[in-house]
């Protein structure tokens, strides 16, 4: 590997204890002991660009989505066939009283019961059983994993986690004038409502006080269960909304899941009156993308006929939320999600109040790929996937 200290070439011998023999100076992360796309200079250079050089600050649960070296994610399974222990035990007793009857027979009889009990064993051994599985995602490395080397290893070798980059698995202080349910109260008149059903966003859009430059008051709801159960969440986030005046536009920020792009559309049900834009990750814009984290969970939500006929998904996109596939926005690039925040204020701002008698929809925001800038210098292979990929084209009506 290469030494991100000097630069150096460094055989496993010339790099024990992660000292370079060459500077004598300590590094981070090796490869071959924490696995493939783990070293400090690739590390440092999703960093770079992820904080644009400096001007942004990301959180720590970014920073691993982005430092990803592998994605998997499996649809759910049901079980096929018998299990072995009834198969077994509903052949062998027939067998055995097959046997019997061919003791206590003979001729033709007992030739029939003995290739019947025969028939049985074949049978019972010859079937197969596929135990039913949840839908299941991974990320390699894991989130632990990933966030004990950046708070161990790297904070020894350098001080700290990269430039710009904050651990959101830290306490952090509520806001002043910031009320229980997470929504800021208002000192000033906002312009609009950022709705934010992701901790780890709202952590980073406060970080970088993108809700106070765009005069937005940033709501943030989440479900107590951690898993996504609608009601509660709906439930919260009308209780935060109910502060604000009805003809204060919202606009929704969450993950490409059930429980996401069923929010919208059951706020502007329940509050006709109000201007929602649905600046969430599209369900479009995370299925079958390269460079997409894409996950799976068992969803009670996700049920494919209300996903088309209540969100008004197409058939593609209620299908994969059908089988427990999911994608969180915060693993989407911190300037592409920058940007679709503001430009989706702005859309909210420039959208006409509805009334009751007009069904006016606004759907989700067309996502652009990131802004490009020069790149920094960084070992061959190491550019971060998933960088720029988040690209859809959504319908949309202002």
């Amino acid at each position: 590997m290469i030494c991100p200290r000097c630069a150096a070439s460094l055989t496993g011998k010339q790099r024990s204890g992660r000292i370079c023999v060459h500077c004598g100076k300590r590094f981070a992360l090796d490869p071959a002991v924490h696995g493939k796309g783990m070293h400090d200079i690739r590390i440092r250079g999703i960093a770079e660009r992820a904080t644009d050089h400096g001007r942004l600050k990301i959180t720590l649960t970014q920073l691993w989505y982005l430092s990803r070296s592998r994605n998997y994610a499996w649809a759910g399974r049901d079980p096929e066939g018998v299990p072995a222990k009834i198969r077994w035990l509903v052949a062998l007793p027939v067998a055995a009283a097959l046997v019997v009857c061919a003791v206590l027979t003979g001729g033709l009889l007992a030739f029939l019961a003995g290739a019947a009990a025969c028939a049985a064993l074949v049978v019972a051994s010859s079937m197969r059983h596929h135990p039913g599985q949840l839908p299941h995602g991974q990320i390699i490395p894991a989130e632990r994993t990933f966030r004990a080397l950046m708070n161990g290893s790297w904070s020894a070798a350098y001080g700290g986690l990269p430039k710009g980059v904050v651990d959101d698995a830290r306490p952090v202080p509520r806001p002043r004038g910031a009320n229980r349910s997470g929504a800021s109260l208002p000192v000033s008149r906002p312009k609009v409502a950022i709705l934010c059903t992701d901790r780890v966003v709202a952590l980073f859009l406060t970080a970088n006080r993108i809700p106070a430059r765009l005069e937005a008051d940033l709501v943030e709801v989440a479900d107590a269960d951690g898993i996504g159960g609608h009601p509660t969440v709906l439930a919260a986030a009308l209780s935060a909304l109910a502060q604000y005046r009805s003809g204060l536009p919202v606009v929704v920020l969450h993950d490409a899941d059930p429980q996401g792009v069923l929010l919208a559309p059951l706020i502007r049900g329940a509050q006709p009156d109000r201007v929602v834009v649905d600046a969430g990750l599209p369900v479009s814009a995370a299925r079958g993308k390269q460079g997409v984290v894409r996950l799976a969970r068992h969803d009670p939500l996700a049920d494919a006929e209300q996903l088309r006929t209540v969100a008004g998904l197409p058939e593609a996109d209620a299908q994969w939320l059908g089988e427990g596939f999911w994608s969180p926005l915060a693993a989407v690039p911190p300037r592409v999600l920058e940007s679709i925040v503001v430009r989706a204020v702005e859309r909210a701002l420039a959208a006409p109040r509805p009334t009751p008698h007009e069904d006016l929809t606004h759907g989700f925001l067309t996502w652009p790929q990131a802004p490009r800038t020069p790149r920094t210098s960084e070992a061959p292979g190491t550019r971060p996937p998933g960088t720029g990929t988040y690209e859809k084209k959504g319908t949309s009506s202002a």
